[in-house]
């Protein structure tokens, strides 16, 4: 099976300004790591995914990049289709594509738009609609759904990925199963190895139920790591998501600590990893080439 394992910032560590972003593509780049992942907070001082992912195709030959994770709802299937599409073409084939509700946070909320109890209704409509706009097989299309209504749309030019494969996060009994019905590979955050080898097992079981399955190589983790003690911020964050379970066993400590706990991920089935520092680096560049000496040797 081949693990590949992906860098990710944004949320709590992010590179700031022009300079620092185009250096820290350059050093994945180099380094070879498999991807880029850029968050998504419409509050935050993350940089828009779609911009950022735009700036890394220009920027790189190589490097694949996803969001971790894109709110579908609230936005425009059709355009997010033509905007995703777009990137695939002009970087050859590179966007991994990957979806959520979003977080459970009201300014959140206010910015897309869509309440929180009509997002999951939302998402199951906008994906489907999506995947028959990449499809290449599919002309003009029309739809008539409770959210949605279309006559002859058509997206062009189609990605080049065909199909173009889509990841969603979430950890929740209902996202694993949307994940068995309408995914591609399933991005697990702050887990266990244990917790994502049971979220396996779940995906597996619903897709079955639906006909489908999920490629061995695409189940993955995004795992974030600490270079000293955790943020009292973060811990409590976390105690409040998951009150039986202690922070240390879901961000590793050090960068040592973080190649132990992707081996831990690997036996328990999982492929692809994004890893993250919670806390900012004093040096981004000596993360990155850390974190690449350490980890990357993982890679099959």
């Amino acid at each position: 099976m081949r693990i590949r394992i992906g860098f990710g910032f944004g949320g709590s560590a992010h590179p700031h300004g022009a300079d620092l972003f185009s250096w820290l593509v350059d050093d994945l780049e180099t380094n070879g790591y498999d991807s880029l992942w850029v968050s998504e907070r419409a509050n935050g001082l993350t940089l828009d995914p779609m911009v950022a992912m735009s700036y890394a195709a220009g920027r790189t030959e190589r490097l694949k990049f996803g969001p971790a994770v894109m709110v579908l709802p609230g936005r425009n299937p059709v355009l997010c289709a033509k905007a995703i599409a777009s990137l695939d073409v002009v970087s050859n084939g590179r966007a991994l594509p990957a979806f959520g509700l979003g977080i459970a946070d009201a300014a959140e909320h206010q910015a897309f738009g869509v309440a929180r109890g009509d997002r999951a209704a939302w998402f199951d409509e906008a994906l489907p609609l999506m995947r028959r706009l990449w499809d290449a097989g599919e002309e003009a299309i029309d739809h008539d759904g409770p959210r949605f209504a279309l006559s002859g749309v058509l997206v062009l030019p189609k990605p080049v990925q065909q199909p173009i494969e889509v990841w969603l996060g979430g950890f929740a009994p209902s996202e694993l199963r949307r994940c068995g019905r309408l995914g591609d590979g399933w991005l697990a955050s702050f887990s266990t190895p244990a917790a994502v080898a049971a979220g396996i097992a779940a995906i597996d079981a619903e897709s079955a139920d639906h006909g489908r399955s999920i490629d061995r190589g695409h189940f993955g983790v995004l795992l974030p790591f600490v270079h000293g003690a955790l943020p009292d911020r973060f811990a409590d964050r976390l105690r409040r998501r998951q009150p039986d379970l202690d922070p240390a066993e879901v961000v590793a400590s050090g960068i040592a600590g973080l190649a132990d706990r992707l081996r831990a991920f690997v036996d328990a089935g999982a492929t692809k990893f994004v890893v993250f520092p919670l806390d900012e680096p004093s040096d981004w560049h000596a993360t990155i080439n850390e974190v690449a000496d350490e980890c990357l040797p993982l890679q099959t």
